[in-house]
């Protein structure tokens, strides 16, 4: 079994709840996780367990919190960047963030 993390493509499963918001089946990536308990989010699904997951679906400007139990794994979205200060990193298939080492001239390096 996968664990979800940042930068994961996850789908809504299928509930109760999640087809009343419409927001069953839709995909999206993972923002975050956090502690509800801690950060009083407010979050769709049960908070039996203490966390939610940052979904941000294509249907929704800001990110949702969810339930870890309402999201299912796709993929690692390789192929993602992000740059963080004056780092980037790229998405590997396999989950894994691979830094973009470059040299003086701004060229990627071999």
């Amino acid at each position: 079994m996968t664990t979800i993390g940042f930068g994961d493509t996850v789908r809504i499963r299928s509930t109760v709840e999640t087809e009343r918001l419409g927001l069953a089946g839709r995909t999206g990536l993972v923002h975050g996780l956090t502690t509800p308990s801690v950060t009083s989010v407010q979050v769709i699904g049960s908070v039996a367990n203490d966390r939610a997951l940052a979904v941000k679906l294509e249907v929704q400007p800001d990110p949702l919190w969810f339930d870890p139990d309402l999201v299912e794994f796709v993929d690692h979205a390789p192929g993602t960047a992000v740059k963080i200060g004056n780092r980037s990193f790229t998405r590997g298939a396999g989950g894994e963030w691979i830094e973009d080492v470059r040299v003086d001239d701004g060229q990627p390096q071999d």
